[in-house]
């Protein structure tokens, strides 16, 4: 009995796979069994279960625990912005590059606080001697105190390339040993003169989420696009004259010479 309710129970499962409604006339009534004969020589008797043709259907299992679940709110962290290497134009998903005029150019860098004068050529002799001048000056959102012959990194500046000459117009303070000019909020006929040496990069920051229990963890690297640029001039303010020290000769210095007297 427990031989024949098994293989009833092998044969619905079967003929379950292979078709959800089998025609009748297709299932073969198996045999009868006796009572003697063993299980596996029954086996062997039915075409039905083991056919050569036969196949066991295709599983597909998956690794992730969230399989499924909608992640909408990271679809706009996943979006990438890229700059443009000619003009530093903005162009979202690798997308096609924005065109400006040159008056959109020259009034997003007035925005920012500089205004590109052109290439530097070798004949000019822009790069003077310290001069005891400093100013504070604005770019984007960031402020610096400079000086001449000084260099500062600030964040990519568009419109420019290496060796142009700038403009920088928002100098909110400028000052010497003597006197002080401060700006409301800027200050007038005040300008800093500067050249672009190199466009880099700063060193990488990781940023990691993680919310804990439900398998989310995300790792990203960000490296901040900067441009060098060297302080060559500051105008606006009255410089002092050099003061020139003149060194003591060496003939003052010199001690007397002993004369020997005679006993």
């Amino acid at each position: 009995m427990a031989n024949r309710r098994c293989l009833q129970f092998l044969t619905r499962r079967v003929s379950a796979l292979f078709s959800a409604n089998p025609p009748l006339h297709t299932l073969s009534t198996p045999p009868p069994l006796s009572t003697h004969e063993p299980l596996k020589a029954l086996v062997s008797k039915s075409p039905l279960i083991f056919s050569p043709n036969w196949s066991a259907p295709t599983r597909h299992f998956s690794s992730d625990r969230n399989d499924g679940v909608d992640d909408s709110e990271d679809d706009d962290d996943d979006d990438d912005i890229g700059y443009s290497s000619d003009d530093g134009s903005l162009s979202k998903g690798g997308g096609s590059k924005r065109e400006y005029t040159p008056e959109e150019m020259a009034a997003e860098a007035a925005g920012i606080g500089y205004k590109v004068v052109g290439p530097l050529e070798t004949t000019d002799g822009v790069f003077k001697p310290y001069e005891p001048v400093f100013a504070v000056i604005q770019i984007g959102s960031h402020q610096f105190k400079v000086s001449n012959g000084d260099s500062i990194f600030t964040e990519r500046l568009k419109f420019c390339e290496v060796n142009d000459q700038l403009i920088l117009n928002k100098v909110l303070l400028v000052g010497t040993s003597s006197q002080t000019m401060i700006g409301r909020p800027i200050v007038p006929d005040a300008t800093v003169h500067a050249v672009v040496e190199e466009h880099a990069l700063d060193a990488k920051v990781l940023i990691f989420k993680k919310k804990r229990r439900k398998n989310y963890r995300r790792t990203k690297g960000h490296r901040q696009e900067l441009t060098k640029l060297r302080i060559i001039d500051i105008q606006g303010i009255q410089k002092p004259e050099p003061v020139v020290t003149e060194k003591p000769s060496k003939t003052h210095g010199k001690k007397p010479e002993k004369v020997a007297v005679a006993a």
